[in-house]
């Protein structure tokens, strides 16, 4: 019997629940793209997030290739250095050079206090990233992407059914604020289908270009709604869609959104509740939620006080067969970045690197799993 306590397990349905889903796959002979699962799947997620237009992708670092080659940037863009290599990396591919600004103190996300001096003369636009439970503060950065003409593109892979309030107090998914978004469908995240993507167009002047990259580069939508007699090959593009099958699964996840985000809220607040005077008495830190901000309650992290009180952490909870896990190293600090990053400190990124560390967190864990590894900490420090 495996008694580990593992960090992380995808939501699944039972298998019977799923079996129908197949079946109408089956009955309707219709595996590729674009079929009935995928115009379900499209359309839900249009009416959730309150935006125009939505396009899928069999994973997240294609979605954001796309937003890159609708806004046909080139020169900089400031970003994060707290968060995953996938974004940063597909800048390079496009020979866009990324600029890396700290992040907030509290809540991991890039610093709109920081952006500022990061800005030259060849930045083309802001790419924040929405880290963990928390939106970034996305008024102030949109105001110096306003102050400066630049484009805002969202790194939302973590951030389903997340919501930003803003200035005028109104509650809005994220996704559907900047100029596009992208969101992760992988295994690690609140729904998912192994892997899967998403795109979110908000700006009316890149709706043309996205579909036809998305559609291989034709105009064949167009097409189709009889806007144009025959189509052709009008720009670039490439095959981006999920299989029928993979939309199915991630269709069937949707729907059972409410239930998924209701037990991941529950394992959620057992954590902060039941160590909250641990916290306090350690001076370790739990998340921390800004006033604007909603909690999706994707993962629970704690930061401890350096990187010797986290190896040791890390290491006697593995000792207890309880798998934790630093997350993030600041990619500034990492090999291939090193020798790019433009030299400023990154005190707030290091710090996070350093400190960090992850909690076991899935739909599955067991409420006497979540009991044991509150008392493993209890004993810590």
């Amino acid at each position: 019997m495996d008694d580990k306590i593992y960090l992380n397990r995808p939501s699944l349905q039972p298998l019977t629940e799923f079996i129908p889903y197949l079946e109408k796959i089956w009955d309707n002979k219709w595996l590729t793209k674009n079929a009935r699962y995928h115009q379900a799947l499209e359309a839900a997620l249009v009416a959730f997030l309150g935006v125009k237009y939505i396009y899928l992708f069999t994973n997240y670092t294609l979605a954001f290739m796309l937003a890159l080659q609708c806004l046909r940037i080139t020169g900089e863009v400031i970003t994060t250095p707290y968060g995953f290599v996938a974004t940063t990396h597909e800048l390079y591919w496009n020979d866009i050079t990324p600029v890396f600004a700290d992040i907030e103190p509290q809540t991991c996300n890039l610093d709109p206090d920081k952006i500022e001096a990061a800005i030259t003369t060849k930045t083309t636009s802001i790419m924040p990233v929405h880290v963990y439970d928390n939106p970034c503060n996305i008024n102030r950065i949109q105001e110096t992407a306003d102050a400066y003409g630049l484009h805002l593109i969202y790194d939302a892979a973590q951030a389903i059914d997340s919501f930003y309030t803003g200035y005028d107090g109104v509650k809005r998914p994220l996704g559907s604020i900047g100029h596009l978004g992208a969101f992760s469908f992988h295994e690690t995240k609140n729904i998912q289908c192994g892997e899967g993507g998403m795109l979110v167009v908000n700006a009316p002047e890149f709706f043309e270009r996205a579909e036809i990259i998305w559609k291989k580069g034709t105009n064949r939508a167009a097409f189709f709604r009889g806007e144009v007699d025959k189509y052709g090959w009008v720009d670039i593009g490439s095959s981006f869609l999920p299989s029928e099958i993979i939309t199915a699964f991630l269709w069937a996840q949707l729907e059972n959104l409410d239930d998924i985000q209701n037990r991941r809220k529950s394992i959620w607040k057992a954590y902060w509740e039941g160590l909250d005077d641990w916290a306090k008495r350690t001076e370790i830190k739990l998340p921390h939620i800004p006033n604007y901000a909603s909690n999706n309650a994707h993962l629970f992290y704690l930061v401890l006080n350096n990187l010797e009180q986290r190896t040791n952490f890390i290491k006697k909870l593995r000792n207890q067969e309880i798998l934790t896990v630093f997350h993030y190293l600041s990619l500034h600090k990492s090999p291939f970045y090193q020798s790019k990053h433009d030299g400023r400190k990154l005190q707030e990124s290091d710090r996070y690197s350093n400190c960090l560390v992850r909690l076991p967190f899935f739909v599955d864990i067991q409420e006497a799993d979540q009991e044991h590894i509150k008392k493993v900490l209890n004993e810590f420090c």
